[in-house]
C-alpha cells in the first residue's frame, strides 16, 4: 500500500478507510490531500473485497475544516480553476463509485469539508459537527461543489442561507440530519459503532444491485420521472440476467443467508 504525507489508509474486511491527517490544520485540504485522495481512490477501484468506502478526519476538532486558505493566497485564476476543478473531479468519482461511501463527521465539516461529505452517500453525523460553506467570507465562492450539491441536498433557501451568509449559517449535526443533509446522527462516541452498523448491513446486500441502485438515484437528479421510470425498469429487468438476483432469490425462499459474489 502506498505511503502517504497527509492521508492515512486502513483496510480492514469490507472497509476502505481514508483518514484526512493534518490535524494540527484542522484537516484542511490543499492540493497534496487532494491528490493523494484521488490515487488512494484510484489505487482501490478494483479492490473486490471493499464494500464501503469510510472517509474522516484525523483528531476530534474537525472532518475537514476547509481548503487550505494559505496555499491558496498567491494563487492566479488559472491555478485556482485547475485546484477546483481538482476538487470537483474527486467529488465526481466518490459520488459514482459502486461501492457505498460514507463521511464521519466530527466537529468541523466547512467550505470544502462540506463539499466533500457531501459527495458521499451517506453522511453520518456526531452531534459535534458543525457544516457550513463560508466561502463568501473570503470573497470566494464555493468551488468543490457547494453551489451545486447542497442545493440537491437542503433545498434552495436553506442553501441560499448557508452560501450567501457564510459563517452566519452553520448547523449542527442534529441540524444536518433534520433538514437532511446528514443521514443519520449519534453522539460522538457511538459513531464508530453506526458506521459498523451500517457496514453488517451493507455487507448483507448484493454488490451490483447496490452499484445499480447508487446510479438510479443519482441519474434521478437530472433526468424526468418518466425518463427516471423506464432506467429502473430496465436496470431490474437487467438483475434477472444475473447470478446475484438468482442467489438472493434462492437464500430467501431456502431461509438462509445469501452468498453474494461480483458477477
Amino acid at each position: 500500500m502506498t505511503d502517504y504525507t497527509t492521508i492515512k489508509t486502513t483496510s480492514k474486511g469490507p472497509r476502505f478507510t481514508i483518514t484526512i491527517n493534518r490535524p494540527d490544520a484542522l484537516n484542511a485540504l490543499n492540493e497534496t490531500v487532494l491528490e493523494e485522495i484521488e490515487e488512494a481512490l484510484l489505487e482501490n477501484l478494483d479492490a473486490d473485497q471493499h464494500r464501503v468506502i469510510i472517509f474522516e478526519g484525523a483528531g476530534e476538532k474537525a472532518f475537514v475544516a476547509g481548503a487550505d486558505i494559505a496555499g491558496m493566497k498567491e494563487m492566479t485564476p488559472d491555478h485556482a480553476h485547475e485546484f477546483a476543478q481538482l476538487g470537483q473531479s474527486i467529488g465526481n468519482i466518490i459520488a459514482t463509485l459502486p461501492v457505498v461511501t460514507i463521511a464521519k463527521v466530527r466537529g468541523f465539516a466547512l467550505g470544502g469539508g462540506c463539499e466533500l461529505a457531501m459527495a458521499c452517500d451517506l453522511i453520518v453525523a456526531g452531534k459535534s459537527a458543525r457544516f457550513g460553506q463560508p466561502e463568501v467570507n473570503l470573497g470566494l465562492v464555493a468551488g468543490f461543489g457547494g453551489t451545486q450539491r447542497l442545493v440537491k441536498r437542503v433545498g434552495l433557501h436553506l442553501a441560499m442561507d448557508m452560501l450567501l451568509t457564510g459563517k452566519g449559517r452553520m448547523i449542527s449535526g442534529e441540524e444536518a440530519f433534520q433538514v437532511g443533509l446528514a443521514s443519520r446522527v449519534v453522539d460522538d462516541d457511538k459513531l464508530d459503532t453506526e458506521i459498523d452498523k451500517i457496514v453488517d448491513a451493507i455487507v448483507k446486500t448484493g454488490p451490483m444491485a447496490v452499484a445499480e441502485t447508487k446510479r438510479l438515484v443519482r441519474d434521478a437528479q437530472h433526468m424526468s420521472l418518466d425518463a427516471g421510470l423506464a432506467a429502473e425498469a430496465a436496470a431490474f429487468a437487467l438483475c434477472f440476467s444475473r447470478d446475484e438476483s438468482k442467489e438472493g432469490i434462492d437464500a430467501f425462499l431456502s431461509k438462509r443467508t445469501p452468498k453474494f459474489m461480483q458477477d
